[in-house]
């Protein structure tokens, strides 16, 4: 579809987080003591959780020592630092499905400021499986346009990966296992493929286009969920054109 650019999206996603750096890198604190918390390991190589929360604060460039220094209050993190995973699901502008991650020390008020959320722009909250059902965790790694298509494949799918998708404009991306995803991403920077951008993330089998004034408004609660302190990801199956986001 004309206008219609996943690595287009990708783009203006990095360019909303930069904007956003430091609220992003409180967000990715919170998962790294979590992760050691559950993980009961403040060592990467042995928590894999932590693991992806390491290198998507090393990615989003924050210094080593930050993100070691909050490895390590997640080993002495007390009470006082519980926050309760949630995930919210529900409908945005045009139907679209979303999710919204969630890491909270208290459910009422963020269940509040979500709602409002998709209120706000049209959409609506709803009930637990109305949506998620669409969704599958995978592992994403992007490449932008450019990139050798025939020799990264070879080496995605030497690695074992279960699929590469090449976009209309170049653009690649190699699907993982959840359970392969560190053992791929590594496998294929060894090869000569970083990627530009890697996500853990639910993605839809099923894509849903959105045009004109329901695009600007399912951008502009994106926007509006990804600011609020609580929530860690929001995920969606909507196709947008690149021009939502002028």
């Amino acid at each position: 579809m004309a206008g219609h650019s996943k690595w287009a999206n990708i783009k203006h996603r990095k360019a909303r987080q930069d904007n956003k750096r430091g609220k992003v890198w409180t967000k990715i604190i919170r998962e790294i003591t979590a992760a050691v918390r559950v993980g009961k390991s403040a060592d990467p190589s042995v928590n894999p959780r932590l693991r992806l929360a390491w290198d998507k604060a090393l990615s989003s460039n924050m210094s080593k020592d930050t993100v070691e220094r909050a490895a390590k209050r997640g080993v002495g993190a007390g009470d006082g630092e519980h926050y309760e995973e949630m995930l919210y699901e529900g409908y945005g502008p045009g139907g679209v499905a979303v999710l919204v991650y969630c890491m909270t020390d208290n459910h009422n008020r963020t269940v509040s400021d979500v709602r409002h959320a998709f209120t706000k722009f049209g959409g609506n909250l709803g009930t637990d499986g109305s949506v998620g059902y669409l969704f599958n965790k995978q592992g994403v790694l992007y490449y932008p346009p450019g990139v050798d298509e025939d020799a990264l494949m070879e080496a995605a799918l030497d690695a074992g990966a279960q699929d590469v998708q090449v976009g209309e404009d170049g653009a690649v991306e190699v699907i993982t296992t959840p359970e392969d995803y560190v053992s791929i991403k590594d496998a294929l920077k060894v090869a000569g493929f970083s990627p530009e951008e890697s996500e853990l993330a639910m993605r839809a089998a099923v894509t849903a286009p959105v045009e004109g004034d329901q695009a600007v408004k399912l951008v502009k609660m994106i926007d509006m969920l990804e600011d609020l302190d609580d929530v860690q990801e929001v995920f969606h199956n909507a196709d947008i054109p690149e021009e939502a986001y002028a």
